[in-house]
């Protein structure tokens, strides 16, 4: 069960299941709610949306090749804090490598509940999960409930699109720019990734 525009109730027993962890595997510490999603940052880039003079069809670059990365990214919207790594492949490895990220990220004090979608590599009994951590899922086909995509939105229109990589290693500072620049607006994190059914634990 869960609201259009993710501002909602994700699914009826979120509180019910925070609590669970609160009182098993966060052995009695405080909770840290954090969301995680991946995207793909590539040559064939998405054209969005720019500033021109009115009555004037302004231009943008669009390349044809594909080379590309994917940026494998969490934040903790009530902290101001995110997590990411930039990855040449997207699998149950990358995502125990970005497990690992978050991992160093949560406070000593602190258990994270790591809510994200059912992709493969989210669920593959493969996963390594750190101590510090529990994943919570998300309900399937809900991409909306997740605020890490309004992030990647966020991220493209200021940074990421309407230019030309020149080639992987050029994807690849470009996308670690973004999210060190994001990582700089503490105050943008919590704004844009705020959900109230996420507050109060």
């Amino acid at each position: 069960m869960h609201d259009v525009g993710g501002r909602g109730e994700p699914f009826h027993n979120f509180p019910a299941a925070v609590a669970e962890i609160a009182a098993g595997s966060a052995q009695g510490k405080r909770l840290e709610i954090w969301f995680q999603d991946e995207a793909r940052i590539g040559q064939k880039n998405k054209i969005t949306r720019r500033w021109a003079k009115r009555g004037t069809r302004p231009s943008a670059p669009h390349d044809q090749r594909t080379r590309s990365a994917y940026i494998f990214g969490a934040i903790c919207p009530k902290q101001g804090k995110a997590a990411a790594l930039v990855m040449p492949w997207c699998d149950t490895h990358a995502m125990n490598q970005h497990l690992i990220e978050i991992s160093r990220n949560v406070a000593d004090n602190a258990h994270a509940v790591l809510i994200m979608d059912q992709a493969g590599w989210h669920m593959s009994n493969n996963l390594v999960v750190p101590g510090n951590i529990t994943i919570l899922p998300l309900p399937p086909k809900s991409p909306e409930l997740n605020p890490v995509e309004n992030i990647w939105q966020f991220m493209r229109d200021n940074w990421l699109s309407n230019r030309v990589f020149k080639s992987y290693e050029d994807i690849v500072d470009h996308c670690c720019y973004a999210w060190r620049t994001l990582q700089q607006r503490p105050w943008k994190i919590m704004s844009i990734g705020r959900r109230h059914w996420a507050q109060g634990f």
